[in-house]
């Protein structure tokens, strides 16, 4: 089958269909996995995500069938050290993601703590929009000059209203990263293309096909405030313009993100033109 995903797109979601809003079982949740690596869209898709404490029975449930799994392992970096010692041969953990602090909270020791965890492999360490970013960032910057595999996680949503972080905050830490040549994940909200008010709970989410767009004009020398307004905007065609363009060219800047949708995306990059399957 032709690789029908432009190089821009690979490997732009990881599969989070076990944390919320989804919830999938292990069971769901491999199997809506399984479909979506042996998709036409399979370049599009990364790893499945897996809640730490969840891995003893991911494994279980592998050893039965016999099947190998690549995962990202998520949660607090205790319950990620022992899953890690837990996780059995069949499950190849391609990267860790864990908190290195709450908000308002000192990131340095956490981020100490998770350097040790990650040692060797590649990891996401997730830090707050808060007070010590900047000192996370140079540290995490660093940390990479000198070959360690790990980079910045940004929450983009949540079930709280102050996690979702506005175009002007998004892009600030989005050209800090570019300023330290660091490449950064982001998690939660990114539910569709474009910028949305969420009728059931009103929250105002970032849209993907925005920070695909915002991370372009970043890599390209924007600043801050004129990626920001690419971050705000409700207006699909400049988006698509920009987007289309850059198609052939791998990512700039931006990882990916963990979506407990694979479908919704999906949809969203078809309806646009942007991922079209094989004739």
């Amino acid at each position: 089958m032709p690789n029908s995903v432009p190089p821009l797109l690979v490997d732009l979601l990881d599969d989070a269909a076990m944390f919320p809003p989804r919830g999938a079982s292990i069971n769901d949740a491999l199997d809506g996995h399984r479909e979506a690596r042996s998709s036409w869209y399979a370049p599009l898709v990364g790893p499945l995500l897996v809640p730490a404490d969840e891995v003893g029975a991911l494994w279980s449930r592998l050893r039965d069938s016999g099947d190998r799994l690549s995962i990202g392992l998520v949660g607090p970096l205790t319950v990620v050290a022992g899953a890690l010692a837990a996780a059995g041969d069949q499950v190849d953990v391609k990267h860790i993601e864990a908190p290195v602090a709450k908000r308002g909270e000192d990131p340095m020791p956490g981020l100490a703590a998770f350097r040790t965890i990650a040692a060797g492999r590649a990891g996401y360490a997730e830090v707050p929009l808060t007070w010590g970013l900047l000192a996370a960032l140079d540290t995490l910057a660093g940390a990479r000059a000198a070959g360690e595999r790990i980079a910045p996680k940004f929450r983009t949503g949540g079930l709280a209203a102050e996690l979702f972080p506005t175009p002007v905050e998004l892009a600030a830490v989005i050209c800090a990263c570019r300023d330290r040549d660091l490449p950064f994940k982001l998690t939660a909200g990114l539910h569709h293309a474009l910028r949305h008010t969420d009728p059931e709970t009103g929250f105002l989410h970032h849209g993907f096909l925005n920070v695909l767009a915002g991370s372009i004009a970043a890599a390209d020398g924007a600043e801050a405030a004129d990626v920001a307004e690419v971050l705000a905007t409700t207006d699909a065609v400049p988006l698509v313009e920009t987007v289309r363009g850059q198609l052939a060219a791998e990512r700039p800047l931006w990882i990916g993100y963990g979506t407990c949708s694979i479908a919704e995306p999906v949809d969203d990059m078809r309806r646009l033109g942007l991922l079209l399957p094989p004739a």
